[in-house]
């Protein structure tokens, strides 16, 4: 039987492909901009009949209905990173997370993570029958069909032909297929204000013609990217390819010819941003996707000379502890890769490591020093102060790497908040951090 014929025999209507989903099922969903969302919303209505069900993901875009708090005991969702949406709907009580480093996705997925079900939204087959995970789908969506004891894929004629290794699914491999197209759910352009200019100032006049960079998403790695278009000969290896990254690749900027390690392409794990970026990656020879589990690998990173990480923090303390993903208790985000980027980084010749924040928050009680002399209660550290080299403000850049605890505090306070400054170093002689 050729793939045509096979395509046809398992291709049912989204609703038929939902009542393939039983009380009990745990639930692998591609994640972001390539969530399958019409097959989950006919999940999402049989909810009454359904017991149990686990659906997970990470970093959704789409508010889907059963996140909600009359969906518990029904489906529930484990995310394995939150986000904006993850946040929003957390005092429902219907999410569950898990937070870890995103180097140890396939020992997560493999020993951890309990599924039975892949839900993939996937492209139009190529000529041999391969059908494309998406932008977003190279995460982990290879390892998971090699795993799970059923697969339905949901063809999206908008999904884009992504290159790369574990990036495609042969539909020999799937037990339904069904079709339903649908926009990719993108991310606007985030404009950056006067602060996270300057602090991309001070983080792009250290970067060296012939860098590999690493950046992540919002204000800051927007200003950062935007900022990079007068350099020469960049390379990228990343987890998230942004629409920054694009506008630098077509303007010759990224060009990959100096990299040491998959010379010649922008490798990354996934994409997320707007239609021009989805396009970008359909079917480009200059764009490859890999595995999390590689990308973010602390050995591969290191292979790459003078690759720089830029990294967004909360909060850091004096002594360079950096909080990425809670606010005290309350979840914000996940760990994800920066203590990996941030290790990789400084293994690489030449490789420089930043952890970028705004100096000072706007609160309901007014401003606070985001640079704090005790973090607070409950608070996460993302990345420990043994392994930070630059924390930078749009104060500066505070060199942390190898400094005893008198010499961190004396640079972080050089980069607080001016406002702050007396109060971080009052607090700093109380505590006996400086003489």
């Amino acid at each position: 039987m050729d793939w045509q014929e096979e395509y046809k025999r398992k291709l049912i209507s989204v609703e038929d492909a939902a009542a393939q989903i039983k009380s009990g099922d745990g639930i692998m969903m591609s994640a972001g901009p390539s969530t399958p969302i019409d097959i989950i919303a006919a999940i999402s209505k049989r909810y009454k009949e359904l017991k149990d069900v686990t659906i997970l993901s990470g970093l959704l875009m789409n508010p889907l209905d059963y996140l909600q708090a009359e969906y518990r005991g029904h489906i529930k969702h484990h995310t394995i990173f939150a986000g904006p949406l993850e946040r929003m709907f957390l005092p429902q009580g219907n999410i569950e997370v898990t937070s870890y480093q995103f180097s140890k996705t396939e020992e997560l997925t493999t020993d951890t993570l309990s599924f039975n079900v892949a839900i993939f939204e996937v492209s139009e087959p190529d000529a041999r029958g391969y059908m494309s995970f998406g932008p977003l789908g190279t995460f982990n969506n290879g390892l998971v069909s090699r795993l799970a004891d059923k697969i339905i894929v949901q063809v999206n004629k908008k999904t884009p032909f992504v290159n790369g290794m574990d990036a495609h699914i042969h539909v020999s491999k799937v037990d339904y297929i069904c079709e339903a197209d649908h926009d990719l759910a993108e991310i606007p352009p985030i404009i950056a204000g006067e602060e996270e200019h300057k602090i991309a100032e001070y983080i792009v006049e250290r970067i060296p013609d012939g860098a590999c960079i690493q950046i992540g998403l919002g204000k800051l790695a927007n200003a950062v990217g935007f900022k990079l278009e007068n350099k020469k000969d960049l390379g990228v290896h990343t987890e998230m390819l942004t629409d920054s990254m694009v506008t630098l690749a077509k303007k010759g900027v990224i060009n990959c010819e100096k990299k040491t390690f998959h010379r010649d392409k922008i490798v990354c794990g996934f994409g997320i941003g707007t239609k021009e970026l989805y396009e970008f990656m359909d079917r480009n020879p200059f764009v490859d996707t890999f595995p999390i589990s590689y990308i973010n690998d602390v050995t591969n990173i290191a292979k790459i000379d003078n690759f720089v990480s830029i990294n967004n923090a909360l909060t850091v303390d004096l002594t360079g502890q950096v909080c990425s993903e809670t606010l005290g208790f309350s979840v914000y985000s996940g760990t994800g890769g920066q203590i990996d980027f941030v290790r990789g980084a400084q293994l690489s010749k030449g490789g420089l490591s930043f952890i970028a924040l705004k100096s000072a928050a706007n609160t309901k009680n007014g401003p606070i020093s985001r640079i704090a002399s005790v973090l607070p209660p409950g608070t996460v550290v993302t990345t420990p102060r043994t392994d930070v080299q630059y924390i930078v403000t749009e104060y500066g850049i505070a060199d942390l790497h190898n400094k005893s605890n008198e010499q961190r505090v004396k640079a972080m306070v050089s980069i607080a908040h001016p406002d702050f400054r007396d109060q971080l170093t009052k607090e700093a002689k109380d505590a006996g951090l400086l003489r």
